[in-house]
């Protein structure tokens, strides 16, 4: 068995600065739409990515691969989410077998209402806080990880 690429002073640091960064930041994020709207993020995004397609639906697959949950994840998180009245569950006509995932008015206004918080919660956690240099950076950086993770 080959030893391990250790990493170094300067990429640990990294990395750890990666992890507290991401934990910071969401969390500041989660708790500011709990607080303002009674959601967490992952119910936020879920209600997003619904209320920007056409007819707010999305089959349930296709929401998974744009949420980056597995599918089962996924229906447990709708469940919780119908249970409250924010999105409901119908089948697909075309085949029988697929499932849209559809936005409610109790969703849609949910949505509404927290976006506007939602964005200064985002903006005072991240964005105001970075240069637009920053900001530029960061985000090449974060595509060549998205690039890197799609292709494996």
């Amino acid at each position: 068995m080959s030893e391990p690429n250790w990493l170094n002073d300067e990429e640990l640091a990294f990395w750890r600065s990666f992890i507290a960064a991401n934990y910071t930041v969401m969390g500041n994020i989660e708790a500011e739409l709990k607080a303002d709207s009674g959601i967490g993020f992952d119910d936020y995004e879920v209600l997003v990515h619904l209320s920007e397609t056409d007819g707010h639906r999305l089959r349930m697959s296709d929401l998974s691969d744009r949420l980056l949950h597995s599918r089962s994840r996924l229906s447990q998180r709708i469940d919780r989410m119908m249970a409250r009245g924010l999105v409901r569950r119908e089948k697909c006509p075309e085949d029988g077998r697929g499932t849209f995932a559809v936005l409610t008015d109790e969703g849609l206004t949910t949505i509404e209402s927290a976006a506007p918080q939602h964005v200064e919660a985002v903006r005072a956690a991240l964005v105001d806080r970075l240069s637009p240099q920053q900001l530029r950076t960061g985000q090449e950086m974060l595509d060549v990880l998205i690039e890197s993770t799609d292709d494996q």
